[in-house]
C-alpha cells in the first residue's frame, strides 16, 4: 500500500536584502520550483516590519492556493516577520514554521538603523508547530537569546553547531541537515 503524503507549499522569508544565489533558502527554493513562494517586500534593504508582514500575507495567499499545507521557512530578520504574521493570523492554517538564526533585536550587532521597526518585536506563543535553529557563533544572536526566543514562541529548539549566521557566508550549500530538520517539522 502506498503511503499518502500531503503536498507542501513553502513560503520563503529571507532576511535583509533577500537570500543570495548561494544561500540555502535560494537553493531549496530552486528545488521546490512552483511549490515555493518567496516574499517580495518593497523594503528589502531598509526593512519595514509592516511591509514585510504584508509580504508574508501575499506569499501565504499565493502558496495556500496550491491546495497544499503551507510551511514557513524563515531566516534572520525573516523570523520576526514570520512570527509577527503568525500572531496576527492565528487561524490561518500553517503546517509549521522553521525559524533559522533569528537576530536579537537588543543585541549589539542588530542593524538598529536599517531595521528600526523590528526593534520592538516580541516573541509570543506561535499558533503552529515551530522549530528555532541557532548557532553557537552567530554574530547576531547568542544561543542563550535564541533559546529564550524559542521558549517564548513555544517552539522546539535545535543548536546546529558553529555555523555563524547560517547563511551563504557559512558555506552550508544546500544545508542538508536543515532540510532534515524541515522535513521532520513538516511531517514528511
Amino acid at each position: 500500500m502506498k503511503r499518502w503524503q500531503a503536498v507542501v507549499a513553502y513560503v520563503i522569508i529571507p532576511g535583509i536584502d533577500g537570500s543570495d544565489g548561494q544561500h540555502w533558502q535560494t537553493l531549496w527554493e530552486r528545488q521546490w520550483g512552483t511549490s515555493a513562494v518567496r516574499i517580495s517586500p518593497a523594503s528589502w534593504s531598509d526593512p519595514d516590519l509592516d511591509d514585510w508582514v504584508d509580504a508574508v500575507q501575499a506569499a501565504y495567499g499565493d502558496a495556500s492556493r496550491q491546495d497544499s499545507r503551507v510551511v514557513l521557512v524563515a531566516h534572520s530578520l525573516g523570523c520576526w516577520a514570520a512570527s509577527t504574521w503568525l500572531n496576527k493570523n492565528p487561524s490561518s492554517p500553517v503546517g509549521g514554521a522553521l525559524l533559522v538564526a533569528p537576530p536579537d533585536p537588543h543585541g549589539p550587532a542588530f542593524p538598529r538603523q536599517a531595521a528600526a521597526t523590528f526593534i520592538e518585536v516580541d516573541a509570543q506563543p506561535l499558533p503552529c508547530p515551530a522549530l528555532v535553529v541557532g548557532s553557537t557563533n552567530d554574530p547576531y544572536c547568542t544561543p542563550e537569546a535564541a533559546v529564550d526566543f524559542a521558549a517564548r514562541w513555544e517552539a522546539r529548539w535545535h543548536l546546529a553547531g558553529a555555523c555563524g549566521h547560517i547563511n551563504s557566508a557559512s558555506g552550508l550549500g544546500p544545508w542538508l541537515h536543515g532540510r532534515e530538520l524541515l522535513d521532520a517539522l513538516a511531517g514528511q
